[in-house]
């Protein structure tokens, strides 16, 4: 997968879809979710539509198919798809567009194909839904099969869905998406969660099909690496409004939006280790939203007369608008966009490791899944463990916690052999073990309060009890940045960012001495991203924590991590200071794997050096 920026497009003849002045709001209330939203796709064109979580990316997206979630009306504007305007059509009307014009693949691909069905049925179902039908059909499913790299023979038509791999069916959805040739086609975070080498096959797939079906293309992301290398222009929304439109090189080099700045800062860089820059602050609800500028409360720039009025979107150079009025100052600070570089300081190998892995062999049944992995994890120090969705990642950290116990050699705690099962350790060895799993959504218990969540580890551990659980519950909450008073709330009062602190906090509490994390930021916003990592090296650094931290996210790694395991097919097949591995690595699977990363300084540093001189352009 190449890291140059996308080129600018060829001069659009005509859009394939312009939409103008689109306003969403909640149906009941009346309240702006989506305001003044307005771009034109060109035919083939990639536009990336980016911002943070609740920013609206996804309502626009659905928007353009003419749907709004429950709770939510489309109540003005046009979508214009050639003459017809979607927003206008009856519900007849839309099915019929729905999947021949106008396509959409969602963020997780199990939620567009039918568990109960095999693949090639469905392939076939939305081609017989627009009309294609008879012995024509079968020569159409080879040829999206292959369109999209899967194979095309009846053993693998007749599969189901969960026979497939997650990369594997979103290239199934891909190829549903694009079997009637539509016009547009709307991508919702199509790669979240996939790991970098499937990613790259799937961003490849999308941008091979737009150009050779000649198909515009939104592609909604909160990950602005990868939109850097795949869109030819970047829409940036923020509390329900496109704050910045450009095209990716002006973006990304040269925002003129102090909010577009500070998410490029939270982009971790895989050619130096910086410190990530989160955004101060949270982005208001619908509700909430201040008369003036939305960022405002989150800008260092602000002045009087950012809080009196919503700015206009102005043209402040060729191809290039910006909601703010401060843009010219913006500019002149672009330099300032990435964190300062950071050295993560070396550790000494002990006699004794905080954690040691002998020869490790886990299975699932008679299955073999890891194969004879060794590790030493010395005190203060964070190892990343990174590879392919199924190479054995989560697998090694599950047995390190005793959650999966069917597994074989050693794995000790401070030179003291552990028991493979959780069960049969003792009370003191899993408190100084504790694990922070990648779904926050899934790993707090929504009936419980925060406080109680959080002061569980106390109470099953016999560590605090009463006024002293709850002091200790307080500080802990505190020192993950969190309000004392969230005590009080309960999980779904909180932002996904916030969930995945109070989770930090729920295994901290107990002060344990070995912290495992598992994709903890795999489903985060870049700045929530980056206020989680710079939490988690304060934390390491400041309670002595040995980490071991399990991500896919190649980038991340040159953050907080000392050395870095490379894991394939449940062996390691490279191991050593992360500086080297990163740099220099020897093994061509690693190769591979930082090839396949998008790594937005490559990009930026691609198109600085092919950029003309002031010289050349007068010329």
């Amino acid at each position: 997968m190449t890291t140059e920026l996308a080129p600018p497009p060829a001069e659009p003849i005509t859009s394939a879809v312009s939409v103008q002045g689109l306003h969403v709001e909640v149906g009941s209330a009346g309240t702006p979710v989506v305001s003044d939203v307005s771009f034109d796709i060109a035919r083939g064109e990639i536009l990336g539509l980016v911002g943070e979580s609740g920013s609206g990316k996804t309502t626009v997206g659905l928007s353009l198919l003419g749907h709004a979630r429950r709770g939510l009306r489309i109540a003005g504007g046009s979508v214009l798809l050639g003459d017809s305007d979607v927003l206008t059509l009856d519900e007849e009307q839309l099915r019929k567009v729905r999947g021949s014009v106008v396509s959409y693949v969602p963020q997780d691909p199990a939620s567009s194909l039918n568990p109960a069905l095999r693949i090639g049925l469905q392939l076939r179902e939305v081609l017989e839904a627009h009309g294609t039908r008879g012995g024509g059909t079968a020569e159409r499913v080879a040829e999206m099969m292959r369109e999209v790299a899967l194979p095309d023979d009846r053993r693998f038509l007749r599969r189901y869905p969960h026979e497939l791999s997650g990369g594997q069916q979103q290239r199934v959805g891909l190829a549903m998406a694009f079997a009637n040739r539509p016009r547009l086609i709307v991508l919702d975070e199509p790669t979240t969660g996939l790991d970098v080498t499937t990613q790259a096959h799937v961003l490849s797939t999308v941008r091979e099909l737009a150009t050779l079906h000649d198909v515009a293309a939104l592609y909604v992301s909160h990950d602005l690496a990868v939109v850097a290398t795949l869109a030819q222009r970047v829409a940036v929304m923020y509390a329900g409004r496109i704050v910045e439109l450009a095209t990716a090189d002006k973006i990304f080099e040269a925002a003129g939006h102090p909010y577009t700045q500070r998410l490029i800062g939270a982009i971790p860089r895989l050619t130096g280790g910086r410190t990530l820059v989160g955004i101060p602050g949270r982005a208001l609800s619908p509700g909430d939203r201040p008369g003036g500028c939305d960022f405002a409360p989150r800008c260092a720039l602000r002045i009087d007369d950012c809080l009196t009025a919503v700015p206009e979107l102005r043209q402040i150079g060729p191809d290039h608008s910006v909601r703010c009025i401060r843009a010219e100052l913006v500019l002149t600070q672009r330099r300032g966009q990435a964190g300062d570089p950071i050295e993560v300081p070396t550790v000494e190998a002990p006699e004794v490791p905080a954690l040691s892995l002998v020869d490790v062999v886990a299975s699932y049944g008679g299955n073999e899944v890891v194969h004879s992995v060794s590790l030493n994890l010395a005190a203060h120090e964070c190892v990343a463990l990174v590879g392919e969705s199924g190479s054995g990642k989560t697998t090694v950290a599950r047995a390190i916690a005793g959650l999966h116990h069917n597994w074989t050699g050693a794995i000790s705690l401070s030179g003291v052999q552990l028991q493979a099962s959780a069960r049969a350790r003792s009370s003191e060895t899993r408190r100084q073990i504790q694990y922070i799993f990648q779904n926050p959504y899934g790993s707090l218990n929504p009936r419980r309060t925060i406080g109680q969540i959080v002061g569980q580890p106390l109470q099953v551990f016999g560590t605090a009890s009463g006024r002293e659980a709850d002091r200790r519950v307080a500080d802990m909450l505190e020192r993950v940045s969190l309000p004392a008073a969230y005590a009080r709330s309960f999980p779904d009062q909180l932002s996904g960012g916030e969930r995945q602190r109070v989770a930090i906090a729920r295994a901290l509490v107990c002060e344990p001495t070995v912290l495992v994390c598992d994709e903890v930021t795999s489903a985060l916003d870049v700045s929530v991203q980056a206020a989680i990592i710079e939490l988690l090296g304060n934390l390491q650094r400041d309670l002595g924590l040995s980490m071991l931290f399990i991500t896919h996210n190649l980038p991340l790694v040159r953050t907080i991590a000392q050395r870095v395991m490379v894991m394939r097919q449940g062996s390691i097949v490279e191991f050593g200071d992360v500086a080297r591995v990163l740099a220099d690595p020897v093994e061509p699977y690693t190769q591979q794997l930082l090839a396949d990363t998008p790594s937005l300084e490559v990009a930026i540093a691609d198109v600085e050096r092919d950029e003309p001189t002031a010289e050349a352009r007068e010329r």
